[in-house]
């Protein structure tokens, strides 16, 4: 019970109260959202999975709220590029994807998946009035990022207020006994406790999970930032990238995404500062237990003989995917960037360049800092940052 509320948690709300819950042995329903704007989860979204999992362990049931109805408004304030309006279609595929992987984490078999639009669908004007009747824009403005954005007159739209109201409904509408979300999340969470108790269900207790940090050692971990490990990434580029972790987060990560025991835990930053230990070594072990946990032991063996060989060893891995240079007057109106995202080293020409002007980019060991024309390249092996290779090859094209 101790380690259910404590390891993999910033904090329970109210926590006397819900260890009280969890001492009746009676199933409690357990909620989280997510919406469904991208198709997939990285590491930062399986702490709290990994947490539902505990509990569904303990006989509780997870419900998974499908944020459907809120993903086809979009970003109401204008502000984020990364919340657009999407369309019923895109929903579905994304929220598919998401709940695959969802899956490799949790149990589906003791999940109930619910979909906003079951109750939202129907919501009318009348319903709406109704919901926010019950709260002030003190309370709102009360929210970190509202309150920051309200004192130096930046805008707020009406409609953003809508978000925390319509996320608490969610709990209303399945009768949540626990809600689970990030430190930033804080706010959403007790705006759900506190419809349920004004609407006469007993208030949901609120367990808060720890933001994790990406692999850059600073920022929330992101895809919009490219400081993240994917759960659906192959078994070597999961590897790999964890092999970036930062050394001082090597704990951190042990502790939020693995079942490391707490003894063993305690002694990782410890063995590091006093160089009893080698953190390559704390990290090579993480980047195992991941891929194993995700693709399983033979593929983490695999995984971590391909890191030894071509990052630390600096070899060419043993398969190498040929690409074949484009032919005729492609090939001269072609530049090294356009190479590198068609062979799907970087995912747009911007990235491609930054890998280039961060001199990450090599031709058989020639460094290629400018973003040259390819009909200057020959035949080699082209690599990108330390784990990436193709090997260059000319057209049979006639």
């Amino acid at each position: 019970m101790r380690s259910l509320l404590s390891r993999g948690v910033a904090e329970a709300i109210v926590e006397e109260e819900l260890r009280n819950l969890l001492e009746e042995d009676k199933p409690l329903r357990v909620k989280m959202g997510f919406d469904p704007s991208a198709p997939d989860i990285h590491m930062g979204h399986v702490v709290g999975l990994r947490k539902l999992r505990q509990f569904q362990d303990l006989g509780h049931v997870v419900v998974i709220i499908v944020g459907d109805w809120t993903a086809r408004i979009g970003d109401p304030s204008g502000q984020s590029a990364t919340r657009p309006v999407l369309t019923a279609e895109e929903v579905e595929a994304n929220a598919e994807s998401y709940l695959e992987q969802f899956f490799r984490v949790v149990d589906q078999g003791r999940t109930e998946v619910r979909w906003q639009s079951e109750w939202f669908n129907d919501f009318g004007l009348t319903d709406l009035v109704e919901l926010t009747s019950g709260f002030t824009v003190a309370q709102f403005l009360a929210r970190d990022d509202f309150s920051a954005r309200f004192r130096v007159g930046r805008p707020i739209a009406i409609t953003e207020f809508l978000y925390p109201l319509l996320q608490a409904y969610d709990s209303l509408a399945v009768e949540a006994d626990v809600e689970f979300g990030g430190t930033d999340q804080k706010f959403n969470l007790l705006v759900g406790r506190d419809l349920q108790q004004m609407m006469g269900q007993r208030p949901q207790h609120c367990l808060l999970v720890p933001i994790l940090p990406g692999t850059d050692g600073t920022r929330k971990m992101s895809k919009s930032l490219g400081n993240y490990i994917g759960v659906g990434e192959p078994p070597a580029q999961m590897y790999g990238k964890t092999m970036s972790v930062p050394d001082d987060l090597i704990a951190t990560y042990f502790e939020l995404l693995t079942d490391l025991p707490d003894d063993e835990l305690c002694r990782i930053p410890a063995e590091i500062e006093a160089g009893t230990i080698n953190p390559m070594q704390s990290k090579k072990r993480l980047a195992h237990t991941l891929v194993a946990t995700f693709h399983g032991e033979a593929s983490a063996a695999t995984a971590q003989a391909h890191f030894e060989r071509t990052v630390q060893a600096r070899e060419v891995p043993l398969q190498v995917t040929d690409l074949a240079l484009p032919s005729g007057a492609h090939l001269s109106q072609t530049r090294l960037s356009s190479l590198l995202v068609s062979a799907g080293l970087a995912a747009s020409g911007g990235e491609a360049k930054r890998l280039i002007d961060q001199r990450a980019v090599s031709l058989d060991g020639k460094t290629l800092d400018t973003n040259i024309m390819a009909d200057t390249l020959g035949e080699g092996i082209l690599k990108v940052g330390k784990r990436h290779f193709v090997r260059l090859v000319e057209s049979q094209e006639t």
